[in-house]
């Protein structure tokens, strides 16, 4: 199996061409910095090397993940318990409002809000999620979820997408398993706190969508993390 910075650069490669001339509301980066890393050097590329494929990367690690096959089943789903969906200008009005909601309700917990389009994603890192190779909630992430929670459940008009990442510490396979585990967590509580089941899409990335350089701790903090993504229903 390739080796996560390997991966990293691959994918980084490919998607530096795709986003060529494209900017993201809210900012590319994840806290609106690039990662800063130790000045050595590892595997043959310099520390600004790997910064430059990172920050072409990290503007398409934000976002759906889960693809539209998934959507389109859950846009279904809510169209047929009552749930209507959006068109043309009401869209980008409705996620302008639900932005300016979670920024205000997230603003001091340490969850990054980004704008991708009409597409809105919560970057909620491990410090406030899961304590290390744990899928259970720390009790300081209740109050964050419940606020999450609310927002869903005034904005219902949205489909939401639940991702769990991870390091790049252990198997391919474990990191699998760990980032679906935390995913479905996050998605059971917010279950629990009236969101529909319908409306939520969850899938594990393992550490194959890193945000910041594993090589270090800091690094490997960051790319520990739990992405909630909100995608507006379409009429």
């Amino acid at each position: 199996m390739m080796k996560t910075q390997t991966k990293l650069a691959l994918a980084a490669a490919a998607m530096a061409t795709a986003l060529a001339g494209c900017a993201t509301t809210g900012g590319g980066y994840y806290g609106g910095q690039p990662q800063q890393y130790p000045p050595q050097e590892q595997d043959g590329m310099s520390q600004t090397q790997k910064g430059a494929l990172i920050g072409a990367a990290v503007g398409a690690v934000a976002g759906l993940l889960s693809g539209d096959d998934a959507t389109e089943r859950r846009q279904r789903a809510l169209v047929g318990v009552g749930i209507g969906g959006l068109a043309g200008g009401a869209i980008g009005n409705y996620q302008d409002r639900q932005e300016r909601a979670l920024r205000e309700r997230m603003e001091g917990t340490g969850v990054e809000v980004v704008r991708q389009g009409d597409n809105i994603t919560l970057n909620m890192p491990s410090n406030i999620t899961f304590g290390f190779d744990q899928a259970s909630l720390q009790p300081q992430f209740y109050p964050v979820l419940d606020n999450v929670a609310a927002t869903l459940n005034e904005y219902n008009q949205t489909i939401v997408e639940v991702a769990g990442h991870t390091d790049s510490q252990g198997t391919d396979a474990y990191n699998q398993g760990l980032s679906e585990r935390r995913a479905a967590t996050v998605a059971g509580y917010l279950n629990g706190k009236g969101v529909m089941r319908d409306r939520m899409i969850t899938i594990g990335a393992g550490e194959s969508r890193p945000i910041a350089s594993n090589d270090s701790e800091a690094g490997r903090a960051a790319n520990r993390r739990v992405e909630i993504t909100l995608v507006p229903l379409r009429s």
